[in-house]
């Protein structure tokens, strides 16, 4: 297994930091009952949560499966169980369904746009803006899914590598011996005897003369 990509949880981080930045100010938009003070002002501040939490999971869409493919492929049915990534694999159960329905959201914007393609400036912008709007707005949930899962994916492949890593010295070894065993003239084993040498003659061989004393 490669080494897993730290772009999931940076993008996880990136999402976290555009949620709290929102949460340090939203309190002090509103009046005590909970209302926006401004309701334009407000709005603005979700919306800029909003995109910069897209922005980040665009980053995990482009990263994460394939360190998702390799977790699957490195971890074997005890890591599921049991073990220092137990609970990082419990958490990533729900992560295709969530990577697939973002995914689906990009796409649609990419439609949006392809359909735009040509037209008037103004009104191109105005299309972006309301359409880049809507997708960061329904993309907010995914984006809170991605920023937990992120960092479980992550500690998952890193663990996985360095188990890999360890196997492999060992594992090399093994290998080494056993071509060495199988090797002519490795200690313990005996080489093989020369072949006895033929006669060669041009006519029938004579039977050897008796020497008289």
């Amino acid at each position: 297994m490669a080494a897993a990509s730290p772009a999931p949880a940076s993008a996880a981080a990136g999402i976290n930091e555009a949620c709290d930045a929102w949460d340090a100010v939203s309190d002090s938009l509103c009046d005590a009952d909970g209302r926006p003070l401004d309701d334009e002002v407000y709005a603005d501040g979700r919306v800029e949560r909003d995109a910069a939490a897209w922005k980040h999971a665009e980053v995990f869409l482009d990263h994460g499966p394939e360190v998702l493919a390799g977790v699957r492929a490195a971890a074997d049915g005890p890591d599921y169980v049991e073990g220092p990534i137990s609970d990082d694999l419990c958490r990533l159960r729900g992560i295709d369904t969530t990577l697939a329905r973002a995914h689906q959201l990009r796409h649609e914007w990419d439609q949006v746009m392809a359909l735009m393609d040509g037209s008037q400036p103004g009104s191109l912008q105005l299309c972006q803006e309301r359409a880049g709007e809507h997708r960061n707005s329904e993309g907010r949930h995914y984006a809170h899914e991605l920023s937990y899962q992120g960092p479980a994916l992550v500690r998952a492949g890193e663990y996985l590598v360095g188990r890999a890593e360890a196997q492999r010295p060992a594992q090399t070894e093994r290998a080494r011996v056993a071509l060495t065993r199988s090797t002519p003239g490795a200690r313990g084993i005996p080489p093989a005897s020369p072949p006895a040498p033929r006669w060669h003659s041009s006519g029938p061989r004579s039977p050897p003369r008796m020497l008289l004393a």
